[in-house]
């Protein structure tokens, strides 16, 4: 039986980490664009941790985290962590982790199934996209029936948004196209599927404006800050997850790029209001992905 999760106990929900490894060793990309990846975000690399240790590691820190990997096999050529897997091992450790899936919109209406079997016979409280390695617009027709399924069973989709580190410095980005992530794709979506929620992730560099408009229009849009430190949050962003945002801004690091250490440290010294700061850090995530709903059932 998998470990229930003590919500109250918590002091912090990371709705963005990267089940980058799998058992066997296998990595989430190639290593070209996992190199290309670390020294956008630190010069050297960074290390993988198993799904295993990042439990471990959260729990260390009474957090909990949301993990996933993304399948990119269309796009990339490079093959997928299993979404059982991820699946699988993050119940082992259902105390902190959270899994979502990740299943590659050009699979059409055959990704569409495999995420409703996924639902149905996993635990999985979320699907990962992203657009620029994946190589789609999120407005793409093709997708649809993977959101169709996405808004029936209530789970959030979770799109990158903005600039990527996969590809930064490789000739041509690596074959990345940045123009993908633009958070203006996914307003189509939030239209044509009017009650699946979304979560744009990262400070959308070079559209913030454009996601703080779609998250302020679209009543299940919501914002992770995930991939940027704290300090370097445009103005306008802080300004809104201050005010009209503020129940709609969820607490992200991008592990193992970002350590929650270090975001929370910068975010500690963020001009973020006292009544504000739970609700980012814990309390919206716990009401987007229903975990109060759950304790409750369970206890």
């Amino acid at each position: 039986m998998s470990p229930r999760m003590r919500v109250d106990d918590l002091v912090a929900i990371d709705v963005h980490t990267h089940a980058e490894i799998s058992a066997s060793g296998h990595g989430s990309l190639s290593p070209l664009l996992m190199g290309a990846s670390g020294k956008h975000f630190g010069g050297k690399g960074h290390r993988q941790p198993a799904i295993a240790e990042m439990a471990a590691y959260y729990r260390e820190r009474r957090m909990a985290a949301v993990v996933f990997t993304v399948d990119a096999e269309h796009a990339t050529g490079h093959p997928r962590i299993a979404n059982e897997e991820v699946a699988q091992e993050c119940a082992e450790h259902g105390d902190v982790l959270i899994p979502f899936a990740s299943v590659d919109p050009w699979k059409g209406r055959a990704g569409a199934r495999e995420a409703r079997r996924l639902l149905e016979q996993y635990d999985v409280r979320g699907f990962k996209f992203h657009p620029s390695l994946q190589g789609f617009s999120p407005d793409d027709r093709m997708a649809y029936p993977l959101y169709e399924v996405l808004e029936e069973f209530g789970v959030p989709a979770l799109f990158h948004t903005g600039q990527t580190g996969i590809g930064a410095g490789l000739p041509g980005g690596g074959g990345i196209r940045l123009k993908y992530s633009n958070p203006l794709l996914v307003d189509d979506v939030a239209v044509d599927f009017p009650e699946l929620r979304i979560i744009l992730a990262h400070p959308s560099f070079p559209w913030q404006d454009e996601a703080l408009a779609i998250a302020t229009h679209k009543p299940h849009v919501y914002i992770d800050l995930s991939g940027w430190s704290p300090k370097y949050f445009p103005p306008q962003l802080v300004k809104y997850a201050n005010s009209l945002l503020k129940d709609k801004v969820l607490f992200g690091s991008d592990y193992p790029l970002i350590s929650p250490d270090r975001w929370l440290a910068d975010f500690a010294e963020l001009e973020i209001k006292a009544e504000v700061r739970p609700k980012i850090l814990k309390d919206n995530a716990v009401r987007l992905l229903g975990l109060a709903v759950d304790e409750k059932e369970e206890s």
